[in-house]
């Protein structure tokens, strides 16, 4: 006989990331803020100046989690520095905090996007370090090294507080949802980001009538959230983040992949209902992967 609660329940248990990966994460982020710290600051902190930011800081990454981002602020005095460069200050900053992990992490090297510091590690996570400047707002001024250079502007502690207040709000089924979309992005190759899947989620979590139920309800959960990314405006090629406001850009056709989704939703539903439990289980299994029980 299925349940509905029990196999949400021990699916969440599943798609967490598990302890010991948590502990490398931690390991890893504490020898990378002590030397820059070390190199910058004159401190040995293995906590001051830097932050969890993206998936993992706004605590919506789950199992497989590749990506970490951190930020790092940096001395007032060394954007002056910078800013002070007849041509790409930006570029060299990145280059004088990748000479600095390099100390610790030797494979260091900048990103792609020519904004952020990665070090790509043997198990198949990626430390992304984005040098920023404390504005007065609590926003960060960062370095964009790409056409000559430029300084951008983001508001992640804007994010992460929004996000973390409508969590609460929807009595935890707003990361819930965030992690299990990861795992079916994971699994059937789908062109979304991390951030354009947490700022989806929050805009439906919102006026869903059920936000304040718990895995029993975890079914209807994805069901509905599968439609309401099917049906977003075909033209539409942005959104705006929770709580900052900044561009979040689509990556390619998600609403094909959520509708063929939602359809096996619906029909895992139906096979689970009439007692069907082999079909149940495959049809979610599907949709997510191998996790789920």
């Amino acid at each position: 006989m299925v349940s509905v609660a029990d196999d949400f329940r021990a699916f969440r248990s599943s798609y967490l990331i598990p302890a010991e990966t948590m502990k490398t994460i931690s390991y890893r982020y504490k020898r990378i803020t002590k030397q820059i710290n070390t190199d910058f600051w004159n401190t040995t902190s293995e906590t001051a100046h830097s932050l969890y930011v993206g998936s993992y800081g706004r605590d919506s990454a789950a199992r497989g989690v590749s990506d970490l981002d951190v930020s790092f602020q940096l001395p007032y005095d060394t954007y002056v520095k910078y800013n002070a460069y007849a041509t790409n200050g930006q570029s060299a900053l990145l280059q004088a905090v990748r000479t600095s992990i390099q100390k610790t992490y030797p494979s260091t090297y900048i990103g792609g996007d020519g904004q952020v510091v990665a070090i790509n590690f043997d198990d198949g996570i990626r430390f992304e370090i984005l040098p920023v400047f404390s504005n007065k707002d609590d926003s960060f001024t960062f370095a964009d090294s790409n056409n000559g250079g430029s300084w951008k502007v983001c508001d992640p502690k804007k994010e992460m507080a929004a996000f973390s207040t409508r969590n609460t709000e929807a009595n935890g089924n707003l990361k819930a949802l965030c992690r299990m979309m990861r795992l079916w992005k994971l699994q059937n190759s789908v062109p979304i980001s991390g951030m354009l899947i947490d700022t989806l989620a929050y805009a439906f979590i919102a006026t869903w009538e059920h936000r304040d139920k718990s895995f029993l309800y975890h079914d209807w959960l994805v069901r509905d959230f599968f439609l309401y990314m099917a049906n977003q405006n075909s033209a539409q090629t942005y959104w705006r983040a929770p709580g900052s406001g900044s561009y979040v850009h689509s990556q390619g056709n998600f609403r094909t992949k959520a509708a063929a989704a939602y359809a096996d939703a619906v029909r895992a539903i139906n096979y689970g209902t009439n007692g069907h439990d082999w079909s149940y289980r495959e049809t979610w299994r599907a949709i997510f992967g191998p996790t789920f029980p």
